[in-house]
């Protein structure tokens, strides 16, 4: 197949064009490389600088439209696939819809269905927009609810998701805001991730867990990392010989995965159910993953034995106490890290992944 994957978040389309790749189909990649996390990409759309910023782009997009066309398959990472108002894509959509095949949505981050589902039926005791039947009030909860909701960009969800071939959702959370509106073309596929071979990870237990934190820019109240950093400080000073914290701030990927290698376990997204991309790729490298490990994202894998993550409820208590069952049971690391390892080489290798993709792709084309 010719496939065409617009956008990037979290380096999702970029390994998931290696998995296709390496089945035999052509794929090209074209995105900003998800700002200044830089990942690799055919044709780069990133936004120039300065007043005309968007006009220029704009005019790129235009002129590149032509060798947009002909593909069995165009993927767009979310409604906002290049940077640019939403209005201004409506036309874009438009003539990707004429000229191509068939059309799948991504939904893999922010959108009108998380924010508004999350705002409004609930139906996870927890997310980045509500605590139970309690809206979050912080910043950024409200700004993407305005931004979202009422909006160009509601309208432009809404288009996308009615007129495209399929929707694939890379989390639990995402495939729960989505199944109830489109419920016979929702597909949950787990994330792809490039599993090496199994690291070297020394029996015995170590004399102390080496943490690693790492801070996304302005995000940090939104995905919750200011409750797990003041946590693991916490711990760190009861435990000042157990615990060795390692914080980084805005890393690009490359420099990012280097970083956390070394390290035992990684603490991020507290307000998720499900591991994204980041603690993915931890565990990819033998790194257990302190964060969203809720029994709702194994039973949607299917998975009823292999569960290494540290599930940690959306507070500074759970985070401390989870933290702390794990710095005086050190023991226990060699065979959580090698746990962690194995559930990612099962569920998230690129190669599995894109061939699930390819499944529901081959589906659409033949209907």
């Amino acid at each position: 197949m010719k496939i065409l994957l617009l956008g990037e978040y979290s380096n999702v389309h970029n390994t998931l064009a290696m998995g296709l790749r390496a089945l035999g189909h052509r794929v090209t990649v074209v995105s900003n490389g998800d700002f200044w996390k830089n990942y690799p990409r055919d044709i780069d759309v990133s936004r120039p600088t300065g007043r005309l910023g968007g006009v220029r782009l704009l005019a790129k997009i235009y002129a590149l439209l032509p060798r947009l066309r002909g593909y069995d398959v165009v993927q767009f990472i979310n409604p906002i696939f290049f940077e640019l108002r939403a209005e201004r894509l409506f036309p874009i959509f438009r003539y990707l819809k004429k000229y191509n095949r068939k059309l799948f949505l991504g939904a893999f981050g922010m959108d009108y269905y998380w924010v508004h589902t999350c705002s409004t039926t609930m139906p996870l005791r927890y997310s980045d927009f509500n605590f139970g039947t309690k809206l979050r009030q912080n910043e950024e909860a409200v700004s993407e609810r305005k931004d979202w909701i009422g909006t160009e960009k509601e309208r432009l969800n809404r288009l996308m998701a009615a007129e495209c071939d399929g929707i694939i959702t890379g989390l639990y959370e995402y495939w729960c805001c989505y199944q109830p509106f489109f419920s016979t073309k929702t597909t949950f596929i787990p994330f792809p991730i490039v599993v090496g071979d199994e690291p070297k990870i020394a029996p015995e237990p170590p004399k102390q867990l080496n943490l690693f934190i790492g801070i996304s820019r302005n995000r940090s109240v939104y995905k919750g990392t200011d409750i797990m950093l003041r946590a693991a400080e916490k711990v760190k000073a009861d435990y000042p010989d157990r615990l060795n914290l390692k914080v980084v701030t805005g890393l690009p990927f490359d420099e990012y995965v280097r970083t956390m290698r070394g390290s035992d376990a990684i603490m991020d997204q507290l307000y998720s159910y499900t591991p994204s991309m980041n603690p993915l790729e931890a565990m990819a490298h033998g790194i257990i993953c302190i964060g969203g490990g809720e029994p709702e994202h194994y039973a949607l894998l299917h998975e009823t034995t292999l569960r290494p993550i540290i599930n940690v409820l959306p507070s500074y208590e759970s985070c401390v106490s989870a933290l702390t069952q794990l710095v005086t049971h050190l023991n226990q690391i060699p065979a959580l890290r090698h746990q962690s390892y194995a559930y990612v080489r099962k569920h998230h290798d690129h190669i599995k992944v894109a061939r699930e993709y390819v499944a529901v792709y081959e589906r659409a084309l033949n209907t």
